[in-house]
């Protein structure tokens, strides 16, 4: 699964602790919800970290398209909102 981070580039995050990836985007999700934006930006920091520290950069020549876009950690709760997805930004493995 490719992951884009707004600004950051682009991730491969197959290798990843799964369900730490998905506790994290739980906690931007459940931050939302919320409208506590100082959460939110919190939250999503914390997911952008553990992507950075714990995927793989996509080589700078990769054509493909980004599974999912993680926005700006400083984005608007309604930017942030437009592009959840019901399951967070990332959908649960089953």
């Amino acid at each position: 699964m490719i992951v884009r981070i707004m600004g950051e580039g682009q991730f491969n995050v197959a290798d990843v602790e799964q369900d730490t990836l998905q506790k994290y985007d739980d906690e931007v999700e459940a931050a939302v919800e919320s409208g506590d934006s100082e959460h939110v930006h919190q939250a999503l920091s914390t997911l952008r970290q553990y992507v950075l520290d714990h995927a793989e950069p996509v080589a700078d020549d990769f054509l493909g398209s980004s599974d999912i876009v993680i926005p700006y950690p400083d984005a608007e709760i309604e930017e942030i909102q437009q592009m959840l997805t019901g399951e967070g930004f990332i959908p649960e493995l089953t």
